[in-house]
């Protein structure tokens, strides 16, 4: 029975949480990171597409024996999405976890 009397209590204050300032500014740093980070990176993307389209001669241009330019471009996708990850994780290190750690803190603690 006391079970069910701590879910109903976590419940309760579950409810209210999306009214809670720091969880809508943690919403609102990840919606905010998550959204430059998606059109910088689809941006990235299909530019390798339209400029091998539009300029197939600087896209042939070799570089480094027989590898073109449009190859090292491609290349440089997985580096970069890499590079989103790494910088991911140390936002959410900084910025994410702790607000996080802050609003369990409340929820259990009933502040």
């Amino acid at each position: 029975m006391e079970h069910l009397r701590e879910q109903q209590l976590l419940k309760e204050k579950l409810s209210h949480i999306d009214k809670n300032p720091k969880y809508q500014k943690l919403i609102a740093e990840k919606k905010s990171f998550i959204v430059k980070g998606v059109i910088f990176f689809l941006i990235y993307y299909f530019l390798l597409p339209i400029s091998v389209g539009y300029f197939p001669g600087i896209m042939k241009r070799q570089v480094i024996g027989s590898i073109n330019l449009a190859y090292l471009f491609a290349l440089s996708q997985f580096f970069m999405a890499w590079i989103l990850a790494y910088l991911y994780v140390q936002k959410a290190n900084k910025v994410f976890d702790p607000l996080a750690e802050e609003i369990i803190k409340e929820v259990k603690g009933g502040r």
